[in-house]
């Protein structure tokens, strides 16, 4: 079974390296992307490959001399502890083969909403936010403001925002579900930990070819922006409602100052969100033959637990706690986006052998 994958992976390589070098493919744009991409993706894999090669022919190797008769120390390490190394290269190369998500390459649009809590999940919700934009600047993805509704005491009503750049969803898919935070708010005066959530959804940024809107299912609002306690803000009616009457989804943007932008950034967020409800009718049709992705972006899903007074995050899907509390919350996301990308592969590749 092995040996049939890294053959495969080599064959593939070897023709990817040949189509590099194409001046056919060179000279069309779109196709040197697209294999540029896949000979990034193999690489890493390819390499796993020539690992187990060598090390399955240095242990073949050493068998033969020690039934020669040549048997020194090194040779008896060898065949002692090569074949537990060939099996973990083997469970790597299979891991790094497991399809990916298609939608791993996209940008992502991200709505982070406080749940139960009042001020103080508006004030998680800003949190939260901070913690994912500066985990995007650290993997080096751009980031967007989309809309936003700011909270009185502080944080967020609600917010969405765009990450941008090549695997943000890959990254960012795991923040989907419920966060919930454990502290002592600073407008406690007992000094009572609360509890306190709020929602994140994490949608792949769909392109018009994937989803057709149908402008005659569209009822679209104009009204004036307004700011915090109502007050007008704008004297044109810039602001843009759109209802996608089929489904019932419903988009507002106000904070561009022109009807335009607000326009362009409503019908990319409603493209996002049915697309994503394309998505979970595919993942529910094909529930009932093979297991739940991890992070799949249930929202209901309670996925992870922010406690202020033992400074530690949980990760309940995986069980893995951090006690760098401000570390994670600083941006600090990469040992759980790994751990997480590591336990669906995991998951898909039983999925796929069963």
């Amino acid at each position: 079974m092995i040996e049939k994958l890294i053959e495969q992976v080599e064959s593939r390589f070897a023709e990817l390296e040949r189509e590099m070098s194409d001046p056919g493919v060179i000279a069309d744009r779109q196709r040197y992307a697209e294999v540029g991409r896949e000979y990034s993706r193999l690489e890493p894999v390819h390499a796993l490959a020539i690992r187990y090669r060598v090390l399955g022919d240095d242990l073949e190797g050493a068998r033969e001399l020690i039934e020669e008769g040549v048997g020194d120390e090194d040779l008896k390490k060898v065949v002692r502890d090569a074949p537990a190394e060939l099996e973990t290269l083997a469970e790597e190369i299979r891991l790094a083969m497991v399809e990916g998500d298609p939608n791993d390459d996209k940008n992502v649009i991200v709505e982070i909403r406080a749940g139960t809590g009042g001020d103080e999940a508006a004030i998680f919700a800003g949190d939260l936010f901070k913690m994912l934009t500066r985990y995007a600047v650290e993997r080096g993805f751009s980031t967007e403001i989309l809309s936003q509704s700011v909270a009185e005491q502080g944080g967020f009503k609600e917010v969405t925002f765009e990450v941008g750049g090549n695997g943000a969803f890959s990254v960012f898919k795991y923040e989907g579900g419920t966060h919930r935070v454990q502290r002592v708010p600073e407008t406690e005066s007992q000094g009572r930990i609360h509890t306190s959530t709020a929602t994140v959804a994490v949608l792949p940024e769909a392109e018009e070819v994937e989803v057709e809107i149908d402008p005659g299912d569209l009822q679209v609002d104009v009204y004036r922006s307004s700011g915090p306690g109502g007050q007008s803000v704008n004297t044109t009616d810039s602001a843009v409602r759109l209802t996608h009457l089929p489904t019932g989804i419903v988009v507002s943007m106000q904070d561009e100052k022109s009807q335009l932008q607000n326009r362009e950034k409503a019908m990319r967020v409603l493209r996002a969100r049915l697309y994503d409800r394309q998505l979970e009718e595919q993942q529910a049709a094909i529930a009932s033959e093979r297991k739940a992705q991890v992070g799949s972006g249930m929202r209901s899903e309670k996925i992870r637990t922010y406690n202020f007074p033992q400074g530690r995050v949980t990760d309940h899907r995986i069980k893995m706690t951090s006690h760098d509390l401000t570390g994670v919350l600083d941006g600090g996301l990469s040992g759980f986006t790994d751990a997480l990308a590591a336990e669906e592969k995991r998951q898909l590749l039983e999925a796929q052998a069963g």
